[in-house]
């Protein structure tokens, strides 16, 4: 059952699409908040005059306060709707990069990009999923899937867009310059996200039938947290060390970061062939085909280590791997109320964000002891069973085509 259709404030209606083309933009803006750090890392190393590791930290803060936030900005968008935490989290994303522009020491730029830069920037991932799913019933899949691209195309975008901008007047000025934009325009965009679902709509919304797993919802969440950890864990040794491992196989850095942005571009298509899957075929089996494929990806890394063989391989990776965190927010409107949407996709986002952190550093010290990436490829392998194994469990369990209850 649908709201009436002629009502451009009806789920799928004109309004929600328009609404999704806003959240595509502000989660491409507001992504930069995952990035740019990465970009300016040596800048920031050779002039505070610190080693790799310690010049690594304001990511780490970066990262952890995403996670974070992906919590507590979806719980108050449960609360208060998307409009109002969106403008807090835009003006703490803007203001943490001016902070950090003018921070005089490496300790007060981590401490800045964990508090202010990366809770900022989570609004525009778990809670603005969420957000978008309360909009959508028969395209809800595909308008989850293409709001979650922003986070891949502030990715591809960003770090090209601030070369010319660090040229001109180094990773401080680019920082303003960052915070000016983020301000000049998150915040305008986030103001047209003020109205919220109808209350037709989020009847309708909420009265959708869901697969009964006959578990609990703190049980499923739980599931979902193993999962969302076990698959990002596995998805982190490529993003994060395949321009080290190029390096190591004698192909150089600039290879490596071709097959980074190869990953992210691959991901996008990923991402929206799943969202059209999931509208097909549900949440649960769209993830669970692309954390399978994601297993037999990070497998032919190991053998095939020539370049051209690591082009494609990486190609595959990024097919597999793109799809599966956005699933985790139509996984959550499938089979949990409405109205607890921003808190539990925060939450499992959270988890999924936590195994990058998790993942990106055990496979650097899986290195440190064996002396090879094969081993590290072998562990991502073990946890993306973990993963796979989860989500054929909750297949099992809803019967594969599910039986129908009311939430």
């Amino acid at each position: 059952m649908t709201a009436n259709t002629n009502d451009r404030f009806a789920l799928d209606g004109s309004y929600a699409w328009l609404r999704l083309g806003i959240s595509l933009l502000l989660g491409t803006i507001g992504g930069v908040g995952m990035w740019s750090v990465v970009v300016v890392l040596p800048m920031m190393q050779a002039e505070f005059g610190i080693d790799r590791g310690a010049a690594s930290l304001p990511y780490t803060a970066t990262m952890l306060g995403f996670a974070l936030g992906n919590l507590i900005v979806g719980r108050l968008t449960d609360q208060y709707g998307f409009m109002r935490p969106s403008i807090i989290s835009a003006i703490s994303l803007g203001a943490g990069f001016l902070l950090a522009a003018i921070a005089p020491s490496v300790t007060l730029v981590t401490i800045v990009q964990g508090v202010l830069i990366g809770l900022g920037s989570a609004a525009t991932f778990g809670p603005l999923l969420a957000d978008v799913s309360l909009w959508f019933y028969r395209r809800r899949g595909i308008a989850v899937a293409v709001a979650a691209c922003g986070n891949y195309f502030a990715g591809a975008l960003w770090p090209i867009a601030m070369q010319p901008m660090i040229a001109a007047w180094g990773w401080r000025g680019t920082y303003i310059c960052i915070g000016l934009i983020c301000l000049a325009t998150m915040v305008p965009l986030a103001l047209l996200l003020a109205r919220r679902p109808a209350e037709v709509a989020a009847s309708a919304s909420n009265s959708r039938q869901v697969a009964d797993l006959g578990v609990s919802p703190r049980t499923l969440q739980a599931l979902l947290v193993v999962a969302g950890l076990g698959c990002c864990v596995a998805m982190s040794m490529p993003q994060v060390h395949i321009v080290a491992y190029c390096m190591d196989l004698g192909y150089g850095p600039a290879r490596g970061a071709e097959m980074l942005s190869i990953m992210l571009a691959t991901g996008i298509i990923s991402r929206l062939v799943s969202g059209v899957l999931a509208d097909r075929i549900g949440g649960v089996k769209t993830l669970l085909i692309g954390s399978v494929l994601q297993g037999l990806s990070l497998l032919f890394y190991i053998p095939f280590d020539g370049l051209a063989s690591l082009y494609i391989v990486s190609a595959m990776f990024g097919l597999a791997q793109g799809g599966i965190v956005p699933c985790y927010a139509i996984i959550v409107r499938e089979y949990m109320p409405a109205r607890e949407a921003g808190r539990r996709v925060g939450i499992v986002i959270m988890a999924t964000i936590l195994g990058m952190a998790l993942g990106g550093w055990l496979s650097g010290a899986i290195y440190d002891w064996t002396g090879s990436y094969a081993a590290a490829f072998i562990n991502g392998i073990a946890w993306n069973l973990l993963n796979v194994s989860v989500m054929s469990w909750l297949l099992w369990r809803s019967g594969g085509f599910g039986r129908m209850r009311t939430a």
